[in-house]
Parts: structure tokens; C-alpha cells; sequence
């Protein structure tokens, strides 16, 4: 969707924006210190919903808590979905403490220590395997603890998602176990002291294109069927991993959900009939929280340098990384940015808006026509629910840590 056709969709009033029914003045009130970012419990719930209202039958959703990991929000989200899935040891500590059955429950992540394997098998979380040398670890714990860990092979195809904002599978990668070897190993390692219940392919992340995810779920079963007749396995679930985007920048335009379930549900019909109830894990984080987050900072000062007017805010990269355009970005865009207090205003101008490091990677907004700003203003970063605070360098330059608040 467009920028403009973004922002009419802002919930307002008085020409203020509306974050969980609040104002900035009432988010001020409520939040310990300022800049902060405001996540809107309700806009996460329908999401959710939308979500498992169009997914095939067989297909379970799981929660990424990497996307963002506060512990509230993970709390209310663990209520409505259907597993969640982490990828360090106090992501799975997280997890459990919501109340998430244990099996429902996954762990990826390569270079696990012996200490994260050795706590994901005594509290019962599937382990997705990520090579030979893990798998060893894990069955030597297993023989130590005397029980049989239950682990998902990650697998490395040979294709990878295309358009994907980032691609971690194909050709030669630090995660999984390459494809052709998967049959060969699970046949090596399924036995007492490891149980191989399914696999893991995950191909790339952040894609707007139906078409590609739909080719990558397509051939993301396709492989799946054949590594597991090649090892003789039923498995009991088959992660396909996520890669659903969402429109940060002008031009892009929202992925089509339901267009995109009734593909997967035309793929899920092809499979063989052994594998007809295996349990379909679709791995979401973005797509859950990324639209239901709202950056807030203020203005400090309002400088013009040789004709530029510059807003200086209180907020930046070090508690925004994504958004300062050093978290993936090849060419720098903005995420959508109003000012929160005086969302519309025919008297505008373009303005640069930096944060208060001493560093020229501090973006917050590049040439951005905004109402006329004052000292006092509030900046809002739209579209900032994943990949922020946890993501940021927070200690850089030992400026104050923002404040999280699940509204």
C-alpha cells in the first residue's frame, strides 16, 4: 500500500493519533520514562485471528518469539496460537513461563551450547538440529539424563525464498543439515536415546510476493516428502518456516492471506496419505506483531544547517536499529513516520530527523514532508512491532533505555 493510503488508516481523533485508544499525552502518563514504544494488545489478537482464520486445517501457527520477545507481549500471544518457537535459552525460559506446553514448544538456532541442549531436553522442548556434531551432543545429554530427546532435523535446501529480505537456505549455510545428507542422518541417529519427530525447512524471511511463497511452500513439501521416504520416517510435524512481509516502505503492497493459505491448502493435498495428519508448523513473528507497534520519541530542537531543517529527537538507532536503516538495509528507506500529536496539517515542510548519538547513522527520517514541527513534538515510527528494541544497540553510547508498553 502507499504511504498516504497507510495513513488513513490510522485510527484519530482531534487530529491525534491513537495508540490502544491513547493519546501521546496519555501514553506520557503512563510510561515510566520517554521515548518509548506502544504495542496494542487488540491489534495482535486479530492479526492472530485473521491469521488461523484462513489457515488450512492441518496447519498449526507458532509464534518466533525473536520478533519481539517482551514478556508480556509473548504472554498474551502464547493464549491464541498454537506453539512458540525460540532460539536461545532465555527465549525458552520465556516460552515455558507462559504456560506453553513443552512439546509445543521448539528450538533453533545453530552453536547451541551443551548447557541450552541439556535444558531443552530435560524440560521436554523439541530441538531443531542444525548438525551431525549437535546431534552427538544431544545424545550423549540424552544417555547422561536417561531419557530420549525429541529433536526436528533443520534442513538446508538447495533453493531459497525468492525476494526475501534475508535468505537462509541454499547453497552453502551456517544453519541445518544440507538436504541430501537429511535421510542418511536421521536414519544414523533415530533411535532410543533420540526420537526424530519431523523436520525443519526454513527458507527466508520477508517477502511481499504470494507467488514466491507459495513456490517455496510448494517445494518446502515436496522435499520433506522426499527425505522422509528416503528415511523411512513419519513424522509427527514439518515446520515450513514463515517468510510472510509486511509493507514498511511506499509502493509495497500487503501480502493477500487468503490467497495465500488456499495455495498451501492445494499443496497439503498432494501429499502421500502417510504423511496426511503429520502437524504443519508455520512459524510467524513479523507478520504478528510488526503492524501493531508504534515508536514514540520527541523533538529536542529544531536547527536549520545551509537550508536543511533538521529535528533533533531524544530517540534513534539505539533503540530502533531496523528503522536507522543498519539492520539489513542495502539503500536506506524510511518506515512510515508521522508526528503523533498533528498527524495532518497543510502547512508542512521536509525535514531530517536524527536521534541524539553522535554518530551519522543516527537516522530516524530522511527528507520527509511532515506537519511543521516544534520542540515538544512527537515523532511516531509506524510499522515497529518486530525487530526494535531487542534488536537495538541499546547500550551504545550509554544513552537511557526505552520503555516497552503492551496496551
Amino acid at each position: 500500500m502507499s504511504e498516504f493510503d497507510r495513513l488513513s488508516r490510522l485510527t484519530q481523533t482531534n487530529n491525534q493519533l491513537l495508540m490502544a485508544g491513547k493519546t501521546v499525552e496519555q501514553i506520557k502518563q503512563i510510561a515510566p520514562c520517554f521515548p518509548c514504544y506502544v504495542y496494542e494488545r487488540e491489534a495482535i489478537t486479530r492479526q492472530i485471528n485473521y491469521v488461523k482464520q484462513h489457515l488450512p486445517r492441518q496447519v498449526k501457527l507458532h509464534y518466533a518469539i525473536k520478533a519481539n520477545p517482551m514478556p508480556a507481549l509473548v504472554c498474551h500471544i502464547a493464549q491464541y496460537v498454537d506453539g512458540l518457537d525460540v532460539a536461545s535459552h532465555r527465549e525458552m525460559m520465556l516460552a515455558l513461563s507462559t504456560g506453553m506446553s513443552a512439546d509445543k514448544i521448539s528450538f533453533a538456532g545453530p552453536a547451541k551450547s551443551q548447557q541450552e541442549l541439556a535444558a531443552a531436553i530435560a524440560a521436554g522442548v523439541v530441538l531443531h538440529v542444525e548438525s551431525v556434531t549437535e546431534l552427538q551432543r544431544i545424545a550423549l545429554c540424552a544417555e547422561v539424563m536417561a531419557t530420549c530427546a525429541k529433536v526436528a532435523i533443520r534442513v538446508n535446501p538447495d533453493f531459497t525464498l525468492k525476494g526475501a529480505g534475508m535468505k537462509m537456505s541454499g547453497g552453502a549455510k551456517p544453519f541445518g543439515i544440507d538436504a541430501e545428507l537429511c535421510a542418511q542422518v536421521i536414519r544414523q541417529f533415530n533411535n532410543d536415546l533420540i526420537e526424530v519427530i519431523g523436520l525443519h525447512i526454513f527458507s527466508g524471511s520477508q517477502t511481499l510476493s504470494e507467488e514466491h511463497l507459495s513456490s517455496m511452500q510448494r517445494q518446502t513439501l515436496a522435499l520433506a516428502v522426499k527425505i522422509c521416504t528416503e528415511a523411512e520416517l513419519i513424522p509427527k510435524q514439518i515446520n515450513i518456516g514463515g517468510g510472510f512481509g509486511i509493507p514498511y516502505f511506499s509502493r509495497e503492497t500487503a501480502l493477500d492471506l487468503p490467497l495465500i493459505c488456499q495455495a498451501l491448502q492445494c499443496h497439503l493435498a498432494t501429499l502421500p496419505e502417510c504423511l496426511a495428519e503429520v502437524e504443519i508448523h508455520l512459524e510467524l513473528g513479523r507478520y504478528l506483531v510488526a503492524e501493531a507497534g508504534t515508536y514514540l520519541c520527541e523533538v529536542t530542537d529544531k536547527k536549520i544547517s545551509r537550508g536543511q531543517t533538521f529535528l533533533m529527537t531524544n530517540g534513534g538507532m539505539h533503540h530502533h536499529l531496523a528503522n536507522s536503516g543498519n539492520f539489513g538495509q542495502v539503500v536506506r528507506k524510511n518506515y512510515p513516520v508521522i508526528l503523533a500529536n498533528r498527524v495532518e496539517c497543510s502547512d508542512v515542510e521536509q525535514v531530517e530527523i536524527c536521534g541524539p548519538l553522535c554518530t551519522p547513522l543516527d537516522i530516524v527520517a530522511a527528507k520527509v514532508t511532515l506537519p511543521k514541527a516544534e520542540i515538544g513534538d512527537v515523532i511516531a515510527v509506524l510499522q515497529s512491532g518486530a525487530y526494535g528494541a531487542s534488536a537495538s544497540p541499546c547500550n551504545f553510547l550509554s544513552h537511557p533505555e526505552v520503555t516497552e508498553l503492551l496496551l
